[in-house]
């Protein structure tokens, strides 16, 4: 068996290692390292073994194993974005092995065994999302609003907490191009509320990533990230509220990996002149005093974003803003805790 059958595209154990996956690296979150480069070369013996494995996903009876055995070697072929997504009936044995445990997650059923068996389909999907010649494709197709479900879970046993993880880890592969297309695609299909909920109530690490996607949103080189968020007042006092009381939250339990992310959105957002006022009332005062020093005492990089935010908000304010206001409230009430009291006036 030397080349794979193809077919029309396809439109239709989790371990506490899973968390490599997610660390920080270099100036942004290494969601999965460098997908698409093979980290190690491989043997012919071994890339037949895996077109074998990618032949086995269409049958029910070995595609738990073919999950498996592909989601460990995903980094070891350049090529394997694009032999899973033009290999006949694999991306639809992909979505089927996402929809099959919809059941489970409400009322939460969920179990060890399938959130291992759903989360080794998303990686691979997190594989094919990641790489340049499938990338267009994964969000023609709408994959993406598969694995919305799964971030708007509250579950909080391991099983849902990795699942939640894992498709946090797609979408973050997907971020981390700087791609119009992505940012475009994103805020067309309401992620930001998504990562907003697991930015309040998820673990450290679950976070950690929403913040990540946020602030790349945020980022957008074409500004339409900021102007989405600060068009009105309600998104706008959402992300800040919710960035209130993660600061909050930091304050008590420290994590120099999250609070980097907290900051820079908050540097962002200090880009809108609307904003920038709006954060004169309402930035957190553990931001303003010593409360992070020891924390950010080996970070130069977050430091000196905090010390520009600082700086941005003390400037003085012109009287337009270039990317959208925020509609209809251009004050926003002081709080002590630093959050918005309330999102209605």
């Amino acid at each position: 068996m030397n080349n794979l059958p193809l077919g029309p595209q396809q439109t239709s154990s989790i371990q506490s290692t899973t968390n490599s996956r997610f660390l920080p690296g270099g100036g942004g979150m290494d969601i999965v390292g460098a997908a698409g480069v093979p980290s190690a070369s491989i043997s012919p013996e071994e890339k037949e073994r895996l077109y074998a494995y990618i032949l086995q996903l269409n049958q029910p009876e070995t595609r738990e194993e073919a999950l498996q055995e592909l989601s460990k070697k995903r980094e070891s072929m350049a090529d394997l974005a694009p032999l899973l997504w033009h290999s006949f009936g694999t991306v639809a044995a992909l979505l089927q092995e996402i929809i099959n445990i919809y059941p489970s997650i409400c009322p939460p059923a969920l179990t060890a065994g399938q959130s291992n068996r759903v989360c080794n389909a998303l990686a691979l999907l997190q594989c094919v999302a990641s790489h340049p010649e499938t990338r267009s494709h994964f969000l023609a197709a709408c994959i993406p609003l598969y694995l919305y479900p799964f971030l708007s879970t509250s579950c909080k046993t391991r099983p849902f907490e990795y699942l939640r993880l894992t498709a946090l880890g797609v979408i973050g592969a997907l971020v981390k191009t700087d791609e119009k297309e992505v940012i475009n695609f994103l805020l067309a299909t309401e992620i930001i509320p998504l990562c907003l909920r697991i930015m309040e109530s998820g673990s450290e690490l679950s976070k950690t990533v929403a913040t990540f996607i946020l602030q790349k949103i945020l980022l957008d080189e074409t500004g339409s990230g900021l102007h989405h968020i600060c068009q009105t007042y309600e998104r706008f006092s959402h992300v800040a509220m919710i960035l209130g009381k993660m600061v909050i939250a930091l304050a008590k339990e420290q994590s120099a990996r999250l609070l980097k992310h907290v900051v820079r959105c908050y540097l962002r957002l200090s880009d809108n002149v609307r904003a920038k006022e709006a954060l004169r009332q309402c930035l957190p005062d553990q931001l303003k005093d010593n409360t992070f020093s020891n924390c950010l005492k080996d970070d130069k990089s977050t430091k000196a974003w905090l010390q520009q935010l600082l700086t941005n908000l003390d400037t003085a304010s012109t009287p337009t803003t270039p990317m959208g206001g925020i509609a209809s409230r251009p004050e926003l009430p002081a709080s002590s805790a630093g959050a918005l009291p309330s999102l209605a006036t």
